[in-house]
């Protein structure tokens, strides 16, 4: 299975998946941290997530998978949502509740 198709399986298997640095208890990284934050004051109390650190392959691959430079990654139902930025104003905005509202919390 090439990296593509297990970050795929991954992504499409799970209904939440955050693709960071570190782990959701332990960031690395202060986007990762602050995504994970989100998440947790969604309301969301499990969701996959994928140390990118661990495995350089899916590292690089993320990045080419969605078309998107940088991590962390946070996928819904199969799709890509965005990284930090985009989640941060979507949680302001209210949209990223909106979104979460139909996943198994």
């Amino acid at each position: 299975m090439t990296v593509q198709e297990k970050i795929h399986q991954t992504v499409t298997s799970n209904p939440v998946v955050l693709f960071m640095k570190g782990t959701p208890q332990f960031p690395q990284c202060g986007f990762s941290s602050t995504v994970a934050q989100i998440l947790k004051l969604s309301g969301l109390e499990s969701y996959a997530s994928v140390n990118v650190l661990a495995d350089e392959e899916v590292r690089q691959g993320i990045k080419e998978y969605a078309n998107w430079p940088t991590i962390p990654q946070l996928y819904i139902n199969g799709e890509f949502v965005g990284g930090c930025d985009i989640v941060k104003e979507m949680y302001q905005a209210g949209e990223l509740q909106t979104l979460l509202a139909g996943v198994a919390k």
